[in-house]
């Protein structure tokens, strides 16, 4: 009887396993529990099973992040496998990591996340996508692509409707306007500038000031003080969002301007939204931002529930708010 050598008894067990790829030679999860072809990495899926989601959001002192949990809550409340546990950061990226390495260590199903800032909060992402937890990534974008989908508006295109709205509409004989920017590292505050740019292309529009205002009404109005007082000649304001629009136009009665033309973005069809100011003429325009609340629970039912494969990118759609539709689209977007 001859004897094998331990490298002759490796060789045969590697070609048992190339004959039996798909049954014996596999870990015991991949044999019983195999995914469908495109699932996502999920640990577990199915609809009889029960999951936990943690929702990372940015800040909630915006009334649009305010919305957006709003949103997801009703559309979870909705789905009975499903559990959400919420975190606010207040705007501080390592409060942020934090919280979404907590829900990590909870063994959460899925991470939702609307990212404070993008390079900060790309690293905690990414592990959470590495460990084979699906991650949707909301409005605000992370560095890379180590996440399982992305839901938001095009900024860049929001931007540049409202540049060409400014050089068509506002003020089509050009002049000086001021813009005031929202959370400098954060991905919507330069899209929605570089579309402004490039909107206002070829028109004679000067923008002699640019502030930021960190989404906030309080740092906007803050802002727009200082700019109308170095810059009183100023024909107009572009606002990164309704809260610092807002904010702008106390500051433009402070200072004797109450008709200065002012837009926003967001569009929140809520009372103290921008809708409502487009209304009554605090705003000259916005632009609809939708949340992706919804969204985000209907993606996370199609990965959960149906152990289905979420689109890469999911972009949702935008409309200018003046105060020839506001109210018709307020109400469309609240009936019961």
């Amino acid at each position: 009887m001859t004897t094998k050598s331990a490298g002759q008894i490796w060789a045969a067990a590697l070609a048992a396993c190339a004959l039996l790829a798909l049954s014996a030679c596999g870990t015991t999860s991949e044999n019983t529990q195999p995914k469908p072809s495109g699932a996502p990495t999920a640990a577990k899926c199915g609809a009889d099973g029960k999951y936990t989601i943690g929702m990372s959001q940015a800040n909630v002192a915006e009334p649009y992040r305010q919305r957006m949990d709003d949103d997801i809550r009703k559309a979870a409340a909705a789905v009975p496998q499903f559990t959400v546990n919420f975190a606010d950061a207040a705007q501080d990226n390592s409060k942020q990591v934090e919280q979404v390495d907590t829900f990590l260590a909870q063994r959460i199903d899925l991470l939702i996340i609307s990212p404070n800032e993008a390079t900060p909060l790309t690293a905690p992402v990414k592990r959470a996508f590495d460990r084979g937890i699906p991650v949707l990534v909301l409005d605000r974008k992370v560095d890379g692509d180590a996440y399982t989908s992305f839901i938001g508006a095009d900024n860049v295109e929001i931007g540049r409707q409202a540049g060409q709205y400014f050089a068509t509409t506002l003020l089509p004989n050009g002049g000086k306007i001021a813009v005031l920017r929202g959370l400098a590292g954060s991905t919507p505050a330069k899209e929605r500038l570089d579309g402004f740019n490039d909107g206002m292309k070829g028109s004679n529009i000067q923008v002699v000031a640019t502030a930021d205002g960190d989404w906030l009404r309080d740092k906007g109005q803050q802002q727009a003080d200082a700019v109308l007082k170095a810059h009183p000649d100023i024909q107009a304001i572009y606002a990164e969002n309704d809260p610092m629009a807002e904010g702008a136009r106390i500051a433009a009665q402070n200072a004797g301007k109450p008709d200065l033309p002012i837009t926003g973005i967001d569009a929140l069809p809520i009372e103290s939204g921008g809708m409502k100011a487009v209304s009554a003429g605090r705003l000259s325009a916005t632009w609809m931002y939708p949340t992706g609340g919804k969204e985000a629970i209907d993606t996370a039912k199609q990965i959960l529930l149906d152990c289905q494969q979420a689109p890469k990118s999911q972009t949702l759609p935008t409309r200018l708010i003046t105060k020839d539709n506001a109210d018709q689209v307020y109400a469309e977007l609240n009936k019961s």
